[in-house]
């Protein structure tokens, strides 16, 4: 289990809330995944969003995979991973991370949360405390993740 925030690409004539539920509308658990094709400009985002995110947070690993294409950060405050599938893309955190360390963590998942937005155009929310990316404030993420990873800590172990 994952803290997620979610991007999507907003068409239009739909609302943000209204997108996710297109996109799922259709979904068979037993069918197989569509395999990834990007577009060249999807690909050209997504090189973007590499770069930037290695370049002004840190070193960063890049695997591809059928689905998806995966950046996992690499140095502290931790592991933050962003999947992206070229109209949405995922960030995901583990619920381990608690106090002052949630803090920077979800500073973290903010930063590429927002430069997923500028060189994409999607659009973020954070759907655990409904609020956007581009103007939410980490911290009640934060507070957040961390009450979680306090509760998962307690009652898990």
């Amino acid at each position: 289990m994952t803290y997620d925030i979610s991007l999507v690409r907003v068409p239009p004539g739909l609302t943000l809330r209204q997108t996710p539920e297109r996109l799922n509308a259709d979904f068979d658990f037993d069918a197989e995944l569509p395999v990834l094709q990007l577009t060249d400009a999807q690909r050209g985002e997504w090189e973007r969003i590499l770069r930037r995110v290695s370049r002004e947070m840190g070193p960063v690993e890049s695997e591809e995979y059928l689905y998806s294409l995966t950046l996992e950060t690499l140095g502290p405050p931790g592991r933050v991973q962003l999947d992206y599938c070229g109209d949405t893309a995922n960030i995901e955190i583990a619920y381990r991370h608690r106090g002052a360390r949630a803090v920077e963590i979800m500073k973290l998942a903010y930063r590429i949360a927002r430069v997923v937005e500028e060189e994409s155009g999607m659009t973020g929310h954070d759907f655990e405390v409904d609020q956007p990316t581009r103007t939410g404030d980490p911290a009640v993420a934060a507070a957040r993740l961390s009450a979680v990873s306090d509760w998962a800590q307690s009652a898990l172990t």
